[in-house]
């Protein structure tokens, strides 16, 4: 008798028992596995494994531990009012081997949880699939993170899209996602004495205060994610095509960290907003229609982060095209905790910065802005971006934190040129035309009239003075001129493609083997500032 039969017995029924895995769907209306559980007619387990260290220097930063341990907790009462003894929580340094020993502890005969796309998920699934199904366990997974499986789209030639365009415009040719599912009207965990649950560590003393702080601002649980959604698509939604730049104003969803964290379906968001562009379609409501358009294009591209990081796993380090791994990047840690701390002498990027910092959250044209400027202006690793807002962003993801700073720095076949720098300056005039944004996150800035807002360089001293602005003193002075960073990067560009060009000659003289993917190029380390601090003992918090 196994190890799992044993422990079914002992439990005194030898009925269907499954362990439902929750990861980043912590929901319980259109969850696929949740869903398959309870119609099985047998006992419920919920179960949730935090190992962070499985994810190597991607570490949660202290604001998406925040949201995740607010998270759990709604999570966990929704459980219990649908009858579930409770959430099972277990901290372990291997998911996997944590999944088993509840398995075991609970009798359970079998194992359901939801698809994951990133390199690290994938792997750990197939090594639960084994393990679990060699003990003699039902393992299945299903989607609930995405409209359309990786492997269901494709070109006319069976390969995987390169492209966002005509991604999405394949996307939308297919017969719509399936309508998402109720929540299950009832689960029964049965007795889950002999399963033990920890208790969950998401933040220390010093964090204590700032979090607090993120509560006035953010209502994270899948119900809280319902009313958020309804609030957009009765209110913001139908002007979102003319307000969606605008970085003064609440013009965008505010749902991508409850989509990152699975507590709204993105099936649900799809047809609800398909179901507004219908009736405004019907009305001859041409600008509802197309802000449908514009926020469904939203969609695509978080569509598009998972089916690119499935289909090539290392986007998060390497560059797509290699010969961007010839690129001289500029490794200057000062430059990195200038803009960092909002201190580049530009106002636009320095208060997205604060921003940032302050909320955890940033505009996505912002975000646009802050990223250029630290590829193209600095000329840093895009990776250190890449993992700076992966520690600071409340919807920090991985998969679409790859795909834009890829994009940023050209290393997409449809990405921006890297060649062109975008000046802040004239960003500012498009997304925050009347300073209102700056003046939020500068206060140092706030007097100054709105002429001279995203250039104060270049304002009079007169004009400065009664502004009460001290360039290089109260506010910096432009860390590099953008002429002189326009002739760096077209020099840097230059030997990018030189080094590219004698890489390629040595390899047509038989001296290499190939460009291939960039995956013999060595990393960029990331500053000791952003490496992962294991050790940490934060306070501990758990589910009661």
């Amino acid at each position: 008798m196994s190890a799992s039969q044993s422990s079914m017995s002992g439990a005194g029924e030898a009925g269907v028992r499954t362990v439902v895995w929750f990861r980043r769907d912590l929901r319980v209306e259109d969850n696929p596995a949740l869903a398959a559980a309870a119609r099985a007619a047998g006992e419920v387990v919920p179960a949730y494994v935090w190992a962070p260290e499985e994810d190597g220097p991607y570490f949660p930063g202290r604001v998406s531990r925040w949201w995740l341990s607010q998270s759990l907790k709604h999570l966990d009462a929704s459980l219990r009012r649908l009858g579930a003894t409770c959430l099972v929580t277990r901290r372990s340094a291997d998911a996997v081997v944590a999944l088993l020993d509840i398995v075991r502890s609970t009798g359970a005969t079998h194992l359901f949880f939801n698809h994951l796309y990133d390199p690290l998920s994938l792997v750990r699934d197939h090594r639960v699939k084994e393990l679990l199904t060699a003990e003699g366990i039902t393992v299945r997974s299903f989607n609930s993170d995405l409209l359309y499986e990786p492997w269901e789209v494709l070109d006319d030639d069976g390969c995987p899209f390169t492209m966002f365009a005509p991604f999405w415009n394949r996307c939308l040719c297919m017969p719509d996602p399936a309508a998402p599912l109720l929540p299950p009207k009832k689960i029964n965990s049965g007795d889950l004495s002999r399963c033990s649950s920890d208790e969950l560590i998401f933040e220390d003393e010093s964090e204590r205060g700032s979090n607090a702080l993120l509560a006035r601002a953010w209502s994270p649980g899948w119900q809280n994610a319902d009313k958020a959604l309804t609030a957009f698509l009765n209110g913001p939604l139908i002007d979102y095509s003319v307000n969606r730049k605008k970085a003064d104003s609440a013009s965008t969803s505010l749902l991508s960290p409850y989509l990152h964290f699975g507590e709204l379906s993105v099936r649900k968001v799809f047809h609800q907003v398909r179901m507004k562009q219908l009736m405004w379609s019907n009305e001859g409501n041409h600008a509802g229609e197309e802000s449908c358009t514009w926020f469904l294009r939203s969609i695509g591209l978080r569509e598009y982060s998972r089916y690119l990081t499935f289909n090539h796993p290392c986007s998060h380090e390497k560059p797509l095209l290699s010969h961007l791994r010839f690129f001289p990047w500029v490794v200057n840690e000062v430059y990195f905790k200038v803009w960092r701390q909002g201190r580049t002498g530009y106002p636009l990027v320095d208060a997205g910065m604060r921003e940032l910092w302050a909320t955890g959250w940033l505009h996505d044209r912002i975000r646009v802005v802050v990223s250029s400027f630290f590829v193209k202006v600095l000329q840093l690793p895009w990776r250190w971006g890449m993992k700076y807002f992966w520690d600071t962003l409340l919807d920090a993801d991985l998969e679409s934190d790859a795909l834009g700073w890829q994009y940023i720095s050209g290393s997409l076949p449809d990405g921006r040129e890297l060649d062109r720098i975008d000046n802040p300056q004239f960003e500012g005039y498009k997304f925050d035309p009347h300073g209102e944004y700056v003046r939020r996150w500068l206060p140092e800035l706030a007097r100054l009239p709105t002429e001279w807002i995203h250039h104060p360089w270049d304002a009079p001293d007169s004009v400065l003075q009664a502004a009460g602005v001290e360039l290089g003193s109260n506010y910096p002075r432009p860390i590099v001129e953008l002429d002189e960073a326009n002739s760096r990067l077209q020099d840097a560009l230059s030997e990018m493609w030189e080094l590219e060009a004698a890489s390629r000659a040595a390899m047509e003289n038989g001296m290499e083997e190939g460009l291939g993917d960039s995956s013999d190029v060595a990393l960029i380390d990331f500053p000791q500032e952003l490496q992962m601090e294991v050790d940490r003992q934060p306070i501990r918090w758990c589910l009661a």
